[in-house]
């Protein structure tokens, strides 16, 4: 898979910032990969079992729990392709054994044409490994959407 990248700008101000930062957006652009390959175990790997919300756009409400997002992963798994993906703007934001990734995310995918500003919060869990325990992905400008050219996922 062709994958665009932009440079990252360099705000952080420690190596252990910056490999924190690398990590992470290192996790995510691997789930992202399998994903538009139409394969959604990375982000069911991602994504924290023990505690995990989402906000969707096109979901009014947030999904509260692992379990939800696990039945709906399964419901669009195989059916999401791209060939290409933009990965833009990454940033990381951390704390102690916690880290805020946002990034913007465009590609033109046999569903839909995505251009998402996205939030992924994550957590370094007893086992010490990182998980995002929030996701939000919402859409960028969303007064520019045709909402009818999308189409059914499933």
């Amino acid at each position: 898979m062709e994958q665009k990248n932009n440079i990252v700008p360099t705000w952080y101000k420690t190596e252990e910032e910056q490999d924190l930062a690398d990590h992470l957006i290192g996790l995510e652009k691997t789930a992202l990969d399998k994903w538009f390959k139409g394969d959604t175990s990375g982000y069911a790997e991602l994504w924290s079992k023990r505690s995990f919300t989402y906000f969707d756009a096109v979901n009014p409400e947030r999904v509260e729990n692992y379990a939800t997002i696990a039945e709906f992963l399964k419901s669009i798994d195989g059916k999401l392709y791209a060939e290409t993906y933009d990965f833009r703007n990454p940033r990381v934001q951390a704390g102690t054994d916690m880290a805020l990734l946002t990034f913007q995310l465009f590609a033109k995918t046999n569903l839909i044409d995505m251009e998402y500003n996205c939030i992924e919060l994550y957590q370094k869990e007893s086992d010490g490994h990182w998980r995002v325990i929030h996701s939000t992905w919402s859409f960028i400008r969303p007064m520019d959407k045709n909402f009818g050219a999308v189409k059914e996922v499933v």
